[in-house]
């Protein structure tokens, strides 16, 4: 099969699949089609698929994702060169290593927004159904919503790297406070913790709460760094950490702290 073949497929399943769909019509043109598929997606309840479509969707997914390029740590240099502490500009979601960071909301499901630019949205769009299916079953399994602070971790399925790493950041109302640095110091702790419990030498961290959660970008990378850098100290353990940023704002503040060892 083609691309535009599959893609056309995994629609044609997905409005099947719920009759609501019934008059929705598959588009020609191929950005068209992608929005759509990817909006179906979004919303999809965690719910089981057929063989048939889980064997498409990977195959559509692998090459999706190597149409977008694929970052290897091993292409990377280290801040300062030498180190284990890296500073990269890119998509996390085209990052190969052990672990990425998905910046996730309390109910660990993804977001449900369609074609939302959010890094939870294009986590669980380029890693496939699964990923929210088996995010349901560890919540279900939980019973409760997740703190603040804490992490899970599951495969990351058609994503270049081993895992994902999921955890809820603070969101700040008004003045930033103390305990919204405990919290987003504790979110970057626990990925690491967890990281090292499933023996990965590398981590990629996204700007946790940053976003919509509203925390300011200077301040939360100093704690990004200061608890990275005191986590390996304590530890002992040579992992890689990737600091991953999305804008030259964030690039420029975090080479200015990893430059900086009073941090």
């Amino acid at each position: 099969m083609t691309q535009k073949e599959r893609r056309e497929f995994l629609i044609q399943y997905l409005l099947e699949e719920n009759p609501k769909y019934e008059n929705i019509e598959i588009p020609q043109s191929d950005d068209e089609q992608k929005y759509l598929l990817r909006s179906l997606v979004n919303v999809r309840p965690p719910l089981p698929a057929s063989e048939d479509f889980l064997t498409v969707q990977d195959e559509y997914l692998t090459e999706e994702n190597k149409s977008r390029g694929i970052t290897d740590i091993k292409d990377l240099e280290s801040v300062p060169l030498g180190s284990d502490l890296y500073l990269w500009r890119g998509d996390i979601t085209t990052l190969k290593v052990d672990a990425i960071v998905n910046a996730a909301n309390s109910g660990m499901t993804g977001c449900w927004l369609p074609n939302h630019i959010c890094i939870d949205n294009c986590i669980h769009t380029f890693a496939g159904i699964q990923l929210r299916k088996v995010c349901a079953e560890i919540m279900e399994k939980q019973g409760h919503e997740e703190p603040t602070g804490k992490a899970k971790i599951t495969p990351a399925f058609n994503l270049p790297c081993k895992f994902v790493i999921h955890t809820v950041g603070p969101i700040v109302e008004g003045k930033l406070t103390e305990s919204d640095c405990d919290l987003l110091a504790s979110c970057y702790k626990s990925c690491l913790d967890l990281a090292l419990e499933n023996e990965c030498a590398s981590i990629a961290f996204c700007c946790i709460s940053t976003g919509v959660f509203r925390f300011p970008q200077e301040k939360a990378a100093e704690i990004a760094v200061r608890i990275a850098r005191e986590w390996k100290e304590n530890t002992g353990d040579k992992m890689k950490v990737i600091f991953n940023v999305f804008g030259e704002k964030d690039e420029a503040i975090y080479r200015g702290l990893l430059y900086d060892r009073k941090n």
